[in-house]
């Protein structure tokens, strides 16, 4: 077979050059998943490679799966070869080694969920409050830790020398205490899965030289993506061979906010002397005139490599430029352009709106409903994160690993069994005291005796259910755990038993669910309870996407990544919005946002919107904004004007044409015209005197958002920035000299 069939040029060459590291800087859309796949099969069908020796990571199970069946229909060799995301290959390497770090290899996946209800334990064991410590910040300063390869007893020491903010030993306290739990429970968060599988190779180099003289030949996507820690997981196996190839894009690095080092990419070479560099720079996803605007706003990035896409698919359909009076004509200008495109032919799954951040969604779903378009939300409430769903894997969970007792405490009392806190406090001090799970306090320590009356009944009868099925797990099927664990357990019947439109709606979901397990029995014959459990835990909100679902995609830019559409919205082209005002920060920041900018506009393959409003309700208030900077960086030869029926009074159409007046001067104009908005509308530097100053730690009140602490200020030379977590709403970065906030 012709492993080069329909590659152009550049391509062929990254498929032929199998020896040595090997840097491919693959464009948006420019067939890289083509040339990943083709190289492996080269290797495999031409140059006799043995499968096993195989070992290709990237970021999504989607991605992942693409790779395998794309492989599969190359060639019937692939028997052993590794195509998993680095989440998947830790994880399976961990369940082979894990117990040389003092876990069992039967251990448990907490997802996010799990992680905010074991750090609220942590929490109320040191007599702390979320008021004063947050969970979403802990949660972020634990992740950001590990990601960064940094332990809890690293972070402690680096605490005790410096406690400014949160950075002090309560913090510390959390960590370790967190770390603790999880071990003592026998599960892993998701960050740990990359941590452990870098401890293990660190600790055990028998270990590590296994699987480094294993996999003689290493591929990784989306390199750019990758943090410290993937790093180094990516660098000791590649040690032994040095048969590295690496393929990514730099102007498409956009989670550096999570740990993504650009320089990963930057500096191959120098990780690896005498590397080969090729350069795919023809796209076959997108029309010229879109390309050229892609073009023309990376351009203006300094943090590259340099490359410029090009195709031969033609001009195609200029980008279309559209500024709207507020956001609610953005949102209902859109929805009039949508009908207009399913009215000319194309479906509503061929059309995305792409947005900043979620908060934006708000207005497209209002508007979308009475305009009758049928619209999904991605990045959502998951199914999976739904309380019926959430309840019954845990009493899966229970059945594989009887040390969670994160999943224990959740379903002892669900259905309700008389169980109440005091009761499983005294469960969990009898475990501490035995050295043993609360699973196993009621199987063998004597749990069932310090409970009474109906609760000491019914907790029996949990007990002696969760010990029937992870007798059987390994020899039953998983649908006929299920159905016995819905049975046996009472919550089917005690959903049957409210007869509402709620509980019928989640056994209708639990139901779903039971389709999802006949799915995974149908396609894997020899998978097991485990490899299920992890099937659902590696899940991610782009593997919830739908694209066969008929409804226009409504997703947040960094969701979309790796995503295509014919058609693709752009809303909330302001200053202040995208990009947003974190560019005040930092150059950097400022380039990540024009990154995220140019992954949006290479989403789309026809037609490409990019719309903006002059007047935005943010945080309540009435702002004017000036059109974004990377409008203004597009060449004005690719972008078409196009004006829309706005329903805002006291405008003058005339005076505010978008081709006649800079985009600076709208903002100037529309200054002069604030007495014509709503009597509350600001700009940015409307307000008069200085700014109030706040220092990091204080307590403060917003009437939206409730209290929070502020963490920092920022005086960008224009208006100063106040940055604050909130107690519930998480992060928020307001203009202090806009912003009414009470000092409590």
């Amino acid at each position: 077979m012709n492993y080069l069939n329909g590659l152009n040029e550049k391509q062929k060459e990254a498929v032929l050059c199998t020896e040595g590291p090997l840097l491919v800087v693959a464009g948006a859309g420019s067939g890289k998943t083509a040339t990943m796949t083709r190289r492996i099969a080269y290797l495999i069908g031409e140059k006799g490679v043995d499968p096993g020796s195989i070992l290709a990571v990237t970021f999504t199970n989607k991605a992942a799966n693409e790779m395998k069946e794309r492989i599969e229909a190359l060639t019937d060799r692939t028997r052993g070869m590794w195509v998993l995301t680095f989440h998947a290959a830790c994880l399976r390497i961990l369940r082979s080694h894990i117990d040389k770090l003092g876990y069992g290899k039967d251990f448990t996946i907490y997802d996010t969920a799990d992680q905010k209800t074991v750090i609220k334990e942590c929490l109320g064991e040191l007599g702390v409050t979320e008021k004063e410590y947050p969970v979403p910040y802990i949660q972020s300063v634990i992740s950001s830790c590990k990601n960064k390869g940094i332990s809890a007893k690293e972070y402690e020491k680096s605490c005790e020398a410096n406690s400014e903010g949160f950075k002090d030993q309560v913090t510390a306290d959390i960590f370790m205490r967190y770390s603790e739990k999880l071990k003592r429970n026998n599960a892993l968060d998701f960050d740990d899965l990359l941590v452990k599988t870098v401890e293990l190779f660190e600790t055990r180099p028998d270990i590590l030289a296994l699987y480094a003289e294993r996999f003689r030949y290493i591929m990784v996507d989306e390199y750019q993506d990758t943090n410290e820690i993937q790093y180094r997981i990516v660098h000791y196996l590649a040690g032994a061979h040095k048969n590295i190839c690496v393929v990514g894009d730099e102007d498409q690095c956009i989670y550096q906010w999570r740990g993504a080092s650009i320089r990963n990419i930057l500096e191959f070479e120098k990780d690896f002397p005498g590397a080969k560099i090729i350069k795919l720079e023809q796209n076959y996803r997108s029309h010229g005139n879109i390309l050229e605007g892609a073009n023309s706003v990376i351009k203006n990035n300094t943090e590259r490599k340099g490359k410029k896409l090009w195709t031969e698919k033609g001009e195609g359909e200029k980008i279309r430029i559209n500024r709207a009076f507020t956001d609610k004509d953005e949102a209902f200008y859109i929805a009039r352009e949508i009908h207009k495109l399913i009215d000319k032919g194309y479906k509503s799954s061929d059309i995305a709106v792409l947005y900043r951040t979620h908060a934006q969604s708000r207005n497209f779903e209002e508007a979308f409903s009475k305009q009758d378009i049928a619209y999904r939300v991605i990045g959502g409430t998951r199914f999976y994160d739904r309380k019926e769903i959430k309840d019954i894997v845990s009493y899966m969970r229970l059945v594989h690993n009887s040390q969670d007792n994160l999943a224990f405490k959740r379903v002892i009392n669900e259905p309700k069994r008389g169980v109440g806190s005091k009761s499983v406090e005294k469960l969990e001090t009898l475990a501490q005291i035995n050295s043993m799970s609360m699973m196993e306090a009621l199987w063998d320590g004597g749990g069932i005796e310090i409970l009474s009356g109906k609760s000491a009944e019914s907790v029996e009868m949990f007990s002696r259910t969760i010990k029937k099925y992870s007798d059987q797990k390994d020899e039953s099927r998983i649908s006929e755990i299920y159905d016995g664990l819905l049975r046996d357990s009472g919550y089917m019947e005690a959903l049957e038993a409210q007869n509402t439109v709620e509980a019928k709606s989640r056994i209708e979901n639990l139901m779903e669910f039971k389709s999802v397990i006949y799915d995974f029995e149908e396609q894997n014959e020899d998978g097991t309870y485990e490899e299920f459990l992890e099937k659902i835990a590696l899940l991610t909100d782009v593997d919830n996407h739908d694209s066969d679902e008929d409804a226009v995609s409504l997703m947040t830019l960094h969701s979309a990544k790796g995503l295509e559409f014919p058609v693709v919205f752009m809303p909330g082209m302001e200053e202040g919005t995208f990009p947003g005002r974190k560019i005040y920060e930092s150059n950097d920041a400022l380039e990540e946002e024009r990154r995220l900018c140019y992954v949006g506009m290479t989403r789309a393959e026809e037609i490409l919107y990019m719309v903006s409003a002059a007047e935005r309700v943010v945080y309540g208030r009435s702002e004017l904004r000036a059109e974004s900077r990377f409008i203004e960086e597009i060449d004005p030869a690719f972008i078409e004007r196009h004006e829309a029926e706005n329903k805002s009074a006291g405008f003058s159409k005339d005076k505010f044409r978008n081709d006649r007046i800079n985009p600076r001067d709208q903002l100037k104009y529309l200054k002069q015209q604030s007495a014509l908005l709503s009597g509350n509308a600001k700009s940015r530097t409307a307000g008069s005197g200085e700014p109030p100053a706040y220092k990091g730690g204080e307590r403060v009140k917003h009437s939206k958002y409730g209290e929070g602490m502020v963490v920092g200020m920022k005086n960008d030379g224009q208006s100063s920035m106040i940055t604050i977590i909130f107690d519930e709403a998480g992060t928020k970065v307001f203009d202090a000299g806009i912003v009414k906030l009470k000092r409590i």
